[in-house]
């Protein structure tokens, strides 16, 4: 009845990590790494070796990287500021609370915008780095989804295998 419970516990953590995309407050690898973690610890620990235990290192790595060198890149490719970088990282997490989920890809996309006419740019070049940061979120995104997605994919091989 314990491995039911925690079972559900873990599949529970692995859908919330999802809810972590689109909320960014929501820490989604460090969901991943608890569930991981009660099968280890409350299941079967001998199942999960040191070769999954680095994986999972390496892909939580390419989850921070990930997300902070899309953005770069792509506010930088687009003509955007350091400023306009860092306001589009602040405006995701305002955003998360601002008409969920659409407020995490219409207030990143605003504030660089402003931002970057503040900077007195032309308004051509701020709506370019507005829609750079816009690109950037989104294949952030698209990113951390793809390596979570992975992660359990991988998870799930070493638990039945």
């Amino acid at each position: 009845m314990v491995d039911v419970i925690i079972w559900v516990l873990i599949i529970a953590l692995f859908i919330l990590s999802f809810v972590g995309v689109i909320y960014p407050i929501i820490p989604s690898v460090l969901l991943l790494w608890i569930g991981f973690l009660l099968y280890q610890f409350g299941i079967n620990g001998d199942e999960l070796g040191f070769v999954f235990w680095s994986i999972m290192i390496v892909f939580t790595v390419i989850l921070f990287v990930a997300d902070i060198v899309a953005n770069s890149y792509f506010v930088k490719k687009f003509g955007g500021s350091k400023w306009g970088e860092r306001v589009a990282a602040l405006a995701v997490i305002v955003g998360s609370f601002i008409v969920p989920p659409f407020g995490i890809i219409i207030v990143p996309f605003v504030a660089v915008l402003v931002m970057e006419m503040l900077q007195r740019r032309t308004i051509q070049e701020a709506f370019k780095a507005a829609v750079g940061s816009l690109l950037g979120f989104l294949s952030g995104t698209f990113a951390k989804v793809f390596v979570q997605i992975i992660m359990i994919i991988l998870f799930i091989i070493n638990v039945i295998f």
